[in-house]
């Protein structure tokens, strides 16, 4: 089962991280340049981040991760989209990139966190 305040902790910290990138980006073309690899390792964060917050399965822990990867990036594009930053397509190609990334780093929290 996932866990609505480890979620809710993950959308949020990846959110504001997302949402500081796409306004430095829109005034700061070098940061623009670096939004694909920027938000995808940013929603890596937020699932590695969910991960460590959750204790359940690792398929709730995986699903979890994607689910805030990609929603804390989802926001992050409609507000880049709002501006005029990026096109339309960044909506469906970036949000998914980003929730498989993100349980990407739900995989990575996971196996590091049985390290400790």
């Amino acid at each position: 089962m996932l866990n609505s305040s480890a979620l809710r902790l993950s959308i949020i910290v990846g959110t504001v991280l997302q949402l500081v990138m796409v306004v430095a980006g829109h005034f700061i073309p070098i940061v623009a340049q670096g939004f694909a690899i920027g938000g995808m390792s940013i929603s890596a964060i937020a699932g590695l981040l969910y991960a460590r917050h959750h204790s359940g399965a690792w398929k709730w822990q995986i699903l979890g991760a994607a689910v805030a990867g990609g929603v804390c990036a989802l926001i992050g594009i409609v507000v880049s989209f709002w501006l005029g930053d990026v096109p339309a397509v960044i909506l469906i190609i970036g949000a998914t990139s980003s929730a498989v990334t993100g349980a990407m780093g739900g995989v990575f929290g996971q196996v590091t966190a049985h390290r400790r």
